[in-house]
């Protein structure tokens, strides 16, 4: 394959410029999104904490209630902790299904940090909320999902709620103004039998 020049280089790169600034100045609204992040592979709760840290960068205030997840300590709670007056983190699970076994108290667990989330989806102080593994809680039905949805619907204008787990109910995706499906590629869980690991997956 013949190498492009510098002078090609730029001349292409120039007219890619001028494409994407047309483009880009057809994007004018603003508004609060709702996102989720589903899919098999690894990476939705750590790609809603990279929104959390980046919204933090602008000085906006998150909420973020972590479903499922609460029975062990994680890095982002250590870090987040540090920054009390721009996240209230939150979690509220007692750890997985298989591990808690009981449903009935599965549900009460779920409804106490569902009612935590729409706390803070209405408090107009916080500016992002993520509802950490709430995907699980509605493929369990341990949650109505007509719930979730009317509480999305209501949300102000420009809050931003991110959801995350796998298998988002499709109403949810239908709903959402952006959605990634994380696919699992490789893992070493599986393939090599490695353990989770600090800085990895807590």
């Amino acid at each position: 394959m013949k190498q492009r020049t510098d002078e090609e280089h730029n001349a292409k790169m120039k007219k890619l410029q001028v494409a994407q600034a047309k483009k880009l100045a057809t994007k004018t609204v603003e508004k609060g999104l709702i996102i989720v992040h589903t899919g098999p592979g690894k990476g939705k709760t750590s790609a809603a904490l990279g929104m959390a840290v980046r919204a933090i960068g602008h000085g906006m205030k998150v909420g973020m209630v972590q479903f499922v997840k609460g029975a062990m300590a994680t890095g982002e709670k250590a870090v987040f902790d540090r920054f009390p007056d721009l996240i209230e983190f939150k979690p509220m699970g007692e750890g997985f299904t298989w591990d808690t076994q009981d449903r009935s108290r599965d549900i009460a667990v779920a409804r106490e940090a569902w009612e935590e989330v729409k706390r803070m989806i209405a408090d107009p102080e916080y500016a992002m909320v993520i509802a950490d593994e709430l995907n699980i809680v509605l493929r369990y039905d341990y949650l109505p999902t007509e719930e979730v949805l009317e509480a999305l619907a209501a949300k102000p204008e420009m809050k931003h709620v991110i959801i995350t787990g796998r298998n988002a109910p499709q109403a949810l995706i239908d709903a959402a103004d952006l959605v990634t499906e994380m696919a699992q590629v490789k893992h070493p869980f599986r393939e090599q039998n490695v353990k989770a690991q600090a800085g990895i997956e807590f």
